[in-house]
């Protein structure tokens, strides 16, 4: 086998071989390099050697093919889509994706890939073999697209920016689907019901309602979760860990989502308008609660089959009808470890364990203020959104909270459950009995003791029935025909 050893050589060798073969071909060549390749591949019938890169080729397609991938022209085009490919090997194992032929098993699962290169990365999930470290945070993965793709939470990196809104992502998959919510493009539909989607993971994803399947299970708990995403998020609830921190206060947070929502609280941002009036909202949830003001609609209630068999109440959830029946069994399972008051659910223990730290983790998204738990967080967005869902049913009258509602109804029915034990005076609101009490400079007794009926259980229950009676009446009133 005859050797080039150099540019020189090459174009001596190729000079004299081309003068005994002229009426082989015209071709015209700018530098050594092209016609080095080009006398190599059409015009020698030998092994073949390079010498501006390493190997050696008994055939000339081998050469070619390995040219190629030095000078990257790719003629191999897949008739299905606009990709083209160095060697014709790619795109068979591309056309897999059209044909959806998998070739590569588990002999684990059964699951089946269309590239070998799949198959090794899926095999990790058995093994537990995690190569791949990240050197900021030491979190380990399976393949190093993943790695790439976790970097980037460090880097803020986006290299894949949309054209049509300015939009970047940290992945082309990611821009490449998120192309289709302006093109409107859903080509994999659902074969139950028939809603469509723009990418089979987001169509794999929806499958999931209709099996019931549930793959990602907590290791801490015995939840388990319809999508990876989900599992991560709560998993979080268990170790603490809050990856994503705002820059502006240093607040972290245990969901990218909640981060941003918090963030708009130091841009005033306001995404969220109505379109009946001017008011605006950094969150849609809040919106959605507004908007109820002007089209009168509550949200429906799902149907209360589990019911108590101790009292009349009914519950959704089976879980819920348990924790209620510890009112009834006084059990209280749950012990805080600081003053020793016990509790019938570990939410209450916790929010409870709050009032010895001073944390508030419940922020309103449309002010500064924070709040112990989630109940109190809600009462307080009435203000800003304005609803008014507990309506009276005597009069025009609504109410953004219960007890307020509860008390109003007072000056209907005229029960007066706040007795002065001094002289019998009765009264509808506690801070009016203060009052009198004061005024008149009753004595001998503290203001607390002079309230003679007390709310039992029984006047509670009274009061609810009434309030049911009356939206009962209410229903009838627009439901029922005239005579």
């Amino acid at each position: 086998m005859e050797n080039y050893n150099g540019d020189h050589d090459c174009i001596k060798k190729c000079e004299e071989h081309i003068s005994k073969k002229r009426n082989q071909c015209q071709e015209v060549f700018s530098n050594s390099e092209q016609f080095q390749v080009h006398v190599g591949i059409q015009h020698l019938d030998k092994p073949y050697e390079s010498t501006f890169f390493n190997g050696t080729f008994s055939q000339n397609d081998n050469v070619a093919s390995h040219m190629r991938t030095q000078t990257g022209e790719r003629n191999y085009q897949c008739n299905k889509c606009e990709k083209a490919f160095v060697k014709n090997s790619h795109l068979k194992t591309h056309m897999r994706i059209h044909t959806g032929e998998r070739a590569y098993i588990c002999n684990q699962c059964d699951k089946a890939f269309s590239q070998r290169g799949n198959l090794k990365t899926h095999m990790r999930t058995h093994t537990g073999d995690k190569p791949y470290q990240c050197t900021q945070c030491n979190k380990t993965f399976s393949d190093n697209s993943a790695l790439k793709y976790h970097m980037t939470i460090h880097t803020g990196e986006r290299l894949y920016k949309c054209d049509q809104c300015g939009k970047a992502f940290p992945k082309s998959s990611s821009l490449k689907n998120h192309k289709k919510t302006h093109t409107g493009e859903k080509t994999h539909q659902c074969n139950q019901c028939n809603r469509t989607f723009s990418d089979n993971s987001a169509l794999k994803k929806h499958m999931r309602i209709h099996t019931g399947e549930r793959a990602y299970k907590c290791s801490h708990c015995i939840k388990a979760f319809t999508h990876k995403g989900d599992l991560i998020n709560h998993i979080r609830i268990h170790t603490g860990e809050k990856p994503y921190q705002c820059d502006q206060c240093y607040k972290a947070f245990a969901q990218s989502s909640y981060l941003k929502r918090h963030i708009r609280i130091h841009t005033g941002e306001k995404l969220y308008q109505c379109s009946e009036c001017d008011k605006a909202f950094s969150d849609s949830g809040y919106i959605v609660k507004h908007m109820r003001i002007h089209t009168g609609k509550r949200s429906e209630r799902p149907e209360r089959t589990y019911k108590c068999s101790h009292c009349d109440k009914a519950f959704s959830v089976s879980r819920d009808l348990l924790i209620h029946l510890r009112i009834h069994t006084g059990e209280r399972p749950y012990t805080c470890s600081q003053c020793g008051k016990d509790f019938t659910h570990s939410s209450i223990l916790k929010s409870h364990m709050r009032t010895h730290t001073g944390k508030k983790p419940y922020q309103c998204s449309e002010c500064e203020m924070a709040f112990l738990n989630n109940s109190a967080l809600k009462k307080h967005m009435v203000i800003h959104t304005g609803e008014r869902a507990y309506k009276c049913s005597f009069c025009i009258k609504a109410f953004s909270r219960k007890g307020d509602l509860v008390v109003h109804v007072r000056i209907h029915t005229g029960e007066t459950p706040y007795h002065c034990s001094q002289c019998d005076k009765g009264f509808k609101h506690k801070s009016h009995l203060k009052r009198h009490m004061n005024r008149n400079k009753h004595t001998g007794e503290k203001i607390n003791n002079a309230v003679s009926v007390t709310h039992t259980n029984e006047d509670k229950n009274n009061v609810h029935a009434l309030l049911k009676a009356m939206q009962n009446s209410a229903a009838c009133d627009s439901s029922c025909p005239k005579v």
